[in-house]
């Protein structure tokens, strides 16, 4: 395994981290779990990404319930959750207010079992709260010791701007991460936010890197039993003849340099400088071991042009922000 630092900071993040966003105290029972983040650990991932919202907090408990004991040094791990979406229905408990982030990270760590975070993602952009008020409790975290770092996840770069003035206004520790989607399907970063992250020295972490799966190739022959596909309707509109002909021609590829097509994937964003780590889910042991193996992938410049002339799309602005937008009443 491979290491980037988090942007100009000094902190180390394995270059493939393990994500618990649908998986872990969801669709993959406990147990397996557990076996899946011990076998990333022994792997060499040091990453471990979360959020209060992923299956309740259950995710959380489930990832503290695996890290517990004298097993692993806390030291050696960087854990992430993740704050802004409705845990309940109470009117305060949503949102990047004061009030909403101080009571959520003591959730989160009782949840973690955890004195501290090493990163805490502010998990969307709130319209209804001033950013100053985020950005200074933000840095009240830090300075209390119950976070190390803060970042953005699925901010404009705009908002990424306006953060950074603030702060700088203030005096406040900026955000030092941005996790947004990235992949060779969803390139919309590319236009502004790995910019603005770069002038920055700010890391990025990208979620979803397999686009749903469709990225690994395994729905090139249709949609398997009882894959995410098949149980989440939703994400079929991503799967169609023009994608599955682009990934059809991009799995050739990966077999003729003799990696997976999920390794060629994440290889590809990992191409970039500009990334930290990219967040991988895994609902088998084989899935983490193949992911891991991407660290040791280096793309030839013949090869991005190879798959540049396939993917042939070009950055555009699209509806990811829509779910924050969309709660500006």
């Amino acid at each position: 395994m491979k290491y980037r630092r988090l942007g100009k900071y000094g902190m180390r993040v394995s270059e493939v981290s393990l994500g618990a966003w649908t998986t872990y105290g969801a669709s993959v029972d406990d147990q397996k779990a557990h076996e899946i983040i011990h076998k990333a650990l022994e792997l060499g991932v040091n990453f471990i990404d979360n959020a209060d919202v992923y299956a309740t907090g259950k995710a959380e408990q489930v990832v503290g319930e695996a890290l517990a004991g004298d097993t692993y040094d806390r030291k050696n791990l960087v854990l992430s959750s993740k704050v802004f979406w409705p845990m309940t229905e109470n009117p305060n408990d949503s949102g990047l207010s004061r009030k909403h982030i101080m009571d959520s990270i003591y959730g989160t760590l009782e949840r973690y079992d955890q004195d501290y975070l090493d990163i805490y993602y502010c998990h969307r952009f709130d319209w209804k709260t001033p950013l100053r008020e985020t950005i200074e409790t933000m840095d009240d975290l830090i300075s209390e010791g119950l976070i190390r770092y803060w970042g953005t996840s699925v901010w404009s770069a705009a908002n990424i701007e306006r953060a950074m003035g603030i702060a700088k206004e203030i005096g406040a520790k900026p955000p030092a991460v941005e996790q947004p989607r990235y992949n060779m399907l969803d390139r919309y970063i590319e236009l502004e936010v790995m910019e603005s992250a770069k002038y920055h020295g700010i890391g990025i972490t990208p979620w979803s890197p397999l686009q749903y799966g469709i990225l690994t190739g395994k729905y090139n022959d249709g949609i398997p039993e009882g894959s995410r596909l098949d149980k989440n309707e939703r994400f079929q509109d991503n799967l169609t003849d023009e994608v599955l002909e682009k990934v059809t021609k991009l799995t050739e590829i990966a077999e003729d340099l003799g990696i997976t097509m999920s390794q060629l994937a994440l290889a590809w964003i990992l191409r970039r400088d500009e990334i930290s780590s990219v967040i991988t889910g895994a609902t088998k042991i084989s899935h983490i071991e193949s992911n891991v193996g991407a660290s040791e992938v280096d793309l030839s410049d013949d090869t991005l042009q190879q798959i540049e002339e396939i993917l042939d799309n070009k950055p555009q602005f699209h509806s990811v922000y829509r779910p924050a937008l969309a709660d500006r009443s």
